[in-house]
């Protein structure tokens, strides 16, 4: 069997004794300094263990999200009726797409940008097939010409008024002239202004009465407008009493939409004939008419992701623009791509990146004004906008995580005067690249070793220090008490 004193000559750490061991000031210092460095040394390396580094690098897109791309927008365009706002998408794959509602919301804004009311329900416009292009002398000029000087005073005096805001330059104008005089004749002759007096049809040259035309936020031409005696809208139940018109422009279809707007409002004498007649008649063709001259467009639209662009601009295939009257100034609130992040999670992850977020939102609190008064007309505003996918990835557990995916993009605007009619332009490309950020931690294991690394060292090389101190402080003392002698 093992003795005792066999098991202790393999001990490693073998013990002085207390009689033979001799403490010191230099020694006390020393320990102190190390047990310091120790502390010091030991808590720096607790701090990197704490600490997450992470590495970036850039590799191909390996999306999750599929071969679409989702942009959320919320911008205002003080002098875009959302009568005719239009948000269009195309890309260089032939996708086409006008005029998105699905997913696009519109409020009527003042020039101020303050909201005039509730959201704008225009609801699809119907396409206008008959235009009435008969040109019939017979019944000459049978709606009465508006001006800003009588123009209240005819809406407070017949419960339906019916205006044609038209342009004489205006192809769509001319052709709707000869049927709309034709209707104004024939409702003339059925509601005698002496006898009946409940509807009168009038027209407007906006090109002569400009300041009315802009007073009822008129941009595309011809506007059919509808107004009843009193106010533009009713508060009770938020029904509006100014309407525009859509339906179909040739005299029978006027007379029928003309007389069922007059059937609410019929005499005992005649309310037995126009029993059968409802304004559900004529529903699909009028439309609450726009209370302010700007609108807010918000929403999001789903995208391929391959270079496109997207286009707001004043759209309809019945109506003409004054190009030089198109202002497409605009305040940009929210243009982002992909997921929405919340600015807590943002700001979590600039911990691990200062450059993350950067330019995620780009043109946020943008504003691109244009002025008519200072030579400003036909300005199309163009952003060119190259959009780039970050992925952080967390290797922090024993199996890789996605902690955030977003895109960032720069921006480069521009503003340039054409003869056609202007528009706000985002043109985007998608790189095929994305950067990828990888979140490295320590292992408890290396934390563990280096701490003991520390401590065993610094006690080492103290030691070293002290008996080298120690020996060097004998010599002296020799060596002075030689001298002595």
């Amino acid at each position: 069997m093992l003795s005792s004193s066999k098991i202790k000559s393999v001990d490693f750490y073998r013990k002085i004794p207390r009689d033979l061991t001799e403490a010191s000031l230099s020694g006390a210092g020393l320990s102190i300094m190390a047990a310091l460095s120790m502390m010091l040394l030991f808590g720096m390396e607790l701090s990197d263990y704490m600490t997450v580094n992470t590495s970036t690098s850039v590799v191909v897109d390996n999306s999750s999200d599929g071969e679409f791309l989702r942009i959320e927008l919320n911008m205002s365009f003080p002098a875009l009726s959302c009568e005719f706002a239009s948000v269009d998408v195309s890309d260089v794959l032939g996708t086409n797409r006008l005029n998105i509602t699905k997913t696009i919301r519109k409020f009527s804004i003042d020039p101020n940008l303050n909201p005039t009311g509730s959201e704008f329900h225009p609801g699809p416009i119907p396409t206008v097939t008959k235009h009435g292009d008969e040109a019939d002398g017979e019944y000459g000029e049978g709606s009465v010409a508006l001006t800003s000087a009588t123009f209240d005073r005819y809406t407070h005096q017949y419960p339906i008024l019916v205006v044609n805001f038209y342009a004489p330059w205006c192809y769509w104008s001319n052709r709707l002239k000869p049927s709309w005089e034709k209707t104004a004749k024939i409702i003339k002759e059925r509601y005698d202004a002496d006898l009946d007096g409940r509807i009168l049809l009038a027209s407007v040259d906006c090109t002569e009465e400009g300041d009315l035309c802009r007073r009822n936020h008129i941009q595309g031409y011809p506007s059919v407008r509808i107004f009843r005696k009193g106010s533009d809208i009713r508060d009770e139940h938020g029904h509006h009493d100014h309407e525009s018109y859509y339906g179909e422009r040739d005299t029978e279809s006027l007379v029928q939409a003309m007389e069922a707007l007059v059937a609410p409002i019929h005499l005992e004498a005649r309310k037995l004939a126009l029993e059968d007649k409802s304004e559900n008649a004529t529903a699909s063709m009028k439309r609450p008419a726009p209370t302010a001259g700007g609108c807010r467009v918000e929403g999001f639209i789903r995208v391929k992701k391959v270079p496109g662009n997207l286009v707001i601009s004043a759209r309809s295939g019945s109506h003409s623009f004054d190009a030089s009257q198109m202002n497409m100034s605009h305040v940009i609130y929210n243009l982002s791509f992909g997921k929405k992040i919340t600015p807590r999670l943002m700001s979590e992850f600039k911990r691990l990146s200062p450059y993350l977020g950067r330019n995620i939102n780009r043109l946020n609190g943008r504003q691109y004004i244009t002025h008519q008064g200072d030579g400003d007309a036909n300005v199309t505003i163009e952003h060119y906008l190259q959009v780039v996918k970050t992925e952080v990835i967390s290797r922090r557990t024993s199996w890789e995580h996605k902690l955030v995916e977003e895109y960032e993009y720069t921006a480069h605007s521009s503003l340039a005067q054409n003869r056609h009619i202007p528009v706000a332009k985002f043109h985007f490309e998608l790189s095929p690249m994305q950067v990828l950020i990888t979140e490295n931690s320590k292992s408890f294991s290396h934390f563990i070793t280096n701490g003991c690394a520390i401590i065993g060292g610094v006690f080492t090389v103290a030691g070293i220090l002290d008996s080298m101190l120690h020996t060097t402080m004998r010599l002296v003392k020799k060596v002075e008490l030689g001298k002595n002698f």
